[in-house]
C-alpha cells in the first residue's frame, strides 16, 4: 500500500481527534502565547538589568521592575487558560477517538470479521489509546509552547546581534540531525512495544476464556509458560524502547550543551574582543538559548511520539478498512419462496474442501433440519447462508436472489442466527432481548412467551442483572433469550446452529420444541440430537457426510432407506 494511501486513511482519525475541539485548542495556545511571552520579556529583562549594572542600560529600576510585574500577571493569564482548556482538549480528543475507532469496527460486517483477531481491536482501544494520549496530544501543547517560544526567542537574538544569532543557528544544526536520525528509531521502537502488547492482549484472554478448559486438563503450567514467554515479549520490548528513549534523551542534551557552550564561548570572544557584544547581551543568549534548545530537545520525543501514533492510527486503519462494503443489492424483509443452495462448495484451506457440492432445497415457512457427524460442513453451511464468507462457489438463493449480491444490511433483516456460544450482556434481561433497543412491550411479552421466557421473567423480573456473560442464569434461559432476541426482530428466517449442543436432553428438547412452534418461520437447523419427536416434525431433514448431502428427505423416507441417515440415528439411540 503507497505512502498516500495510508495517510488518506489516517486522516479521518486524526481529524476526530481536533473535531468540535478547536475552541479548546485555540485557547491553549493562546496560554502557550500568554507563557511563551512572558517568559521572553523576563529574558529581555535580565538583559536590561545587567546592562543597567555595568551603566549602559537605557532604563531604570522602577521601569523594570513595571515590566516584570506585566510580564508575571501575562504568564498568570496563561496559566489560568491552560488549566481551564487543555484538560478539556485532551479528555474530548480522546473521547471523540475512542467513538469514532469503536463507529467504525460496529461497520464491519460478519464476512469482513470473521478470522479476524480481535485482540488487535481491544489493543488498539486500551494500550494504543493511551500511548496516543500521552505521546502525541499530551506533549502538543508544551511542543507549541516550545515552537512559539523558540521563534520569540529568535527574533530577540537577532535583534541583540544578528551575527550571533547566525552562530547560533550553525550550532543548533547538530541537535536537529539527532532529533531527525533518533526520531524514527524511537517510532519503530514504540511500534514493536505495540505489537508485543497486542500480542500478549490475545494471549490473556484466551487464557481467562478457557480458563475451565484449562483447570479440567491440568494445564496450568503449560498456560503459564505461554503467558511468561509473551509477558517476557512485551518486557523485551519496553526494554528496548527504553534504551532507545535514553539515547535520544542523553544524545539531544548532549547536542544542546554543546550549542550552549559554543554559542557563549563566542560570545565571550566577541565581547572580549570589543565587537560590540555587551555583558547583558552575552547572558541573555545564554539565557535564550534555553529557548532555542527546549524545542530541539523536545522535538525528537515529540517526533517520536507523534510517528508511533500514527502507526498504531494507520495499522489500526488498515485493519478497519479491511470492511466489506455494504453496496449490494436491496432485497425485502420477507421470503416468499424458499431457500436453495446449489452446488456450494468452500474450503477454508487451499485443498482442504469442507463442501462439496451441496444441493438443498428450502420452502419458505418450513422447519429443516441438517445432521451429519462431526466436520461434515453443517455449521459452515448455516455460516455461508448468514454470509461469512463470499469465497464459495455455487450458489446460495433466498427468493432467486445470490447472496454474494445481497447487502448485508438487508439480508440481517431477513435472516437471524442462534447459535450454540450465546453472548449475555452483563445487564438486564430486557436489555439483552431487545439489545438496548426500544420496542413495545407486548412485542417484548410475545417474544419472551414464544421462546419460553416468560416464567424466568414472572419469578425474576426483566429486570434481573444476567451477570457477566449471563453467569447468572442457565445454559437454557441463555439460549431463550437468543430465540426471543430473534423473534424479536421478526426476521422471517432463523438459523439455528447447534442451540442445544451444551444443554441435557430435557433442556434440548424444550428450545427445539419451543423453535419448531415458531409459525410462519423459515427454520434451518443443526442439531446434534437425533430425537424422533424433534426430527418427525421437520418438513426435511439433509444428512451431510464428508461436505456431501448424503441423503434428503423426511424423517419417516430416510429410515424406510436404511442408508446414512438410518446409521446415524440407530447409533444414537444405542440400537
Amino acid at each position: 500500500m503507497g505512502k498516500k494511501e495510508i495517510q488518506a486513511m489516517r486522516r479521518p482519525f486524526i481529524n476526530e481527534l481536533f473535531r468540535n475541539n478547536k475552541f479548546n485548542l485555540a485557547m491553549t495556545l493562546i496560554s502557550a502565547l500568554f507563557g511563551a511571552g512572558a517568559e521572553l520579556v523576563i529574558s529581555w529583562l535580565i538583559k536590561e538589568v545587567a546592562d543597567l549594572i555595568s551603566g549602559t542600560g537605557p532604563y531604570g529600576f522602577g521601569t523594570l521592575l513595571m515590566i516584570a510585574g506585566g510580564a508575571f500577571a501575562l504568564f498568570g493569564v496563561g496559566w489560568i487558560l491552560d488549566r481551564t482548556f487543555l484538560s478539556e482538549f485532551r479528555a474530548k480528543a480522546m473521547k471523540q477517538y475512542r467513538e469514532y475507532v469503536f463507529d467504525r469496527l460496529m461497520e464491519k460486517g460478519i464476512q469482513a470479521f470473521s478470522g479476524e483477531n480481535s485482540s488487535l481491536y481491544i489493543s488498539a482501544l486500551s494500550n494504543d489509546v493511551n500511548t496516543i494520549e500521552t505521546d502525541f496530544i499530551g506533549r502538543l501543547q508544551n511542543t507549541i509552547q516550545s515552537g512559539i517560544a523558540f521563534v520569540g526567542a529568535l527574533g530577540l537574538m537577532l535583534w541583540c546581534s544578528p551575527l550571533l544569532t547566525l552562530i547560533a543557528i550553525g550550532f543548533s544544526l547538530l541537535p536537529i540531525i539527532v532529533s531527525v536520525v533518533l526520531g524514527n528509531k524511537a517510532a519503530a521502537a514504540e511500534k514493536n512495544v505495540s505489537d508485543q502488547k497486542e500480542s500478549y492482549t490475545g494471549m490473556l484472554k484466551d487464557a481467562l476464556t478457557g480458563f475451565s478448559v484449562i483447570k479440567s486438563f491440568k494445564a496450568e503450567k503449560s498456560i503459564a509458560g505461554l503467558h511468561d514467554q509473551s509477558n517476557g515479549n512485551v518486557a523485551e520490548a519496553s526494554k528496548k524502547r527504553t534504551k532507545v528513549n535514553i539515547l535520544v534523551t542523553y544524545s539531544s542534551g548532549l547536542a544542546g550543551s554543546i550549542l550552549q557552550f559554543g554559542v557563549f564561548f563566542v560570545a565571550a570572544a566577541l565581547a572580549l574582543s570589543g565587537r560590540g557584544i555587551t555583558a547583558g547581551t552575552a547572558i541573555v543568549f545564554v539565557q535564550l538559548l534555553n529557548y532555542v534548545l527546549a524545542p530541539i530537545q523536545a522535538f525528537p520525543t515529540f517526533f517520536a511520539g507523534m510517528m508511533a501514533s500514527f502507526g498504531l492510527i494507520d495499522k489500526l486503519a488498515q485493519a478497519l478498512n479491511k470492511n466489506v462494503s455494504d453496496d449490494g443489492e436491496q432485497i425485502p424483509p420477507r421470503l416468499n419462496e424458499g431457500i436453495a443452495v446449489r452446488n456450494l462448495a468452500f474450503a477454508y484451506e487451499e485443498g482442504k474442501p469442507v463442501l462439496c457440492g451441496v444441493d438443498m432445497e428450502m420452502r419458505a415457512g418450513g422447519c429443516y433440519a441438517l445432521v451429519g457427524g462431526s466436520g461434515s460442513g453443517k455449521s459452515t453451511i448455516l455460516n455461508l447462508m448468514m454470509a461469512s464468507s463470499k469465497n464459495y462457489r455455487g450458489e446460495i438463493l433466498y427468493d432467486g436472489k445470490e447472496l454474494k449480491n445481497v447487502s448485508a444490511g438487508s439480508l440481517y433483516d431477513l435472516v437471524s442466527i442462534i447459535q450454540q456460544n450465546v453472548f449475555v450482556f452483563n445487564s438486564t434481561i430486557r436489555d439483552n432481548i431487545t439489545m438496548f433497543s426500544e420496542f413495545p412491550e407486548e412485542e417484548i411479552d410475545r417474544a419472551a412467551r414464544l421462546s419460553g421466557l416468560k416464567k424466568l421473567i414472572d419469578e425474576k423480573g426483566a429486570d434481573y442483572l444476567c451477570g457477566e456473560n449471563g453467569s447468572g442464569l442457565s445454559g437454557g434461559e441463555r439460549q431463550r433469550i437468543s430465540i426471543a432476541r430473534a423473534l424479536l426482530r421478526r426476521t422471517p428466517v432463523l438459523l439455528v446452529d447447534e442451540a442445544t449442543a451444551s444443554l441435557d436432553a430435557e433442556t434440548s428438547f424444550e428450545v427445539l420444541d419451543a423453535i419448531l412452534k415458531l409459525d410462519g418461520y423459515t427454520r434451518v437447523i443443526v442439531t446434534h440430537d437425533l430425537d424422533e419427536n424433534i426430527l418427525r416434525r421437520c418438513a426435511g431433514l439433509f444428512a451431510l457426510k464428508k461436505g456431501v448431502v448424503s441423503e434428503n428427505g423426511t424423517f419417516d423416507e430416510l429410515m424406510e432407506k436404511k442408508g446414512y441417515f438410518y446409521s446415524l440415528y440407530t447409533v444414537s439411540e444405542g440400537k
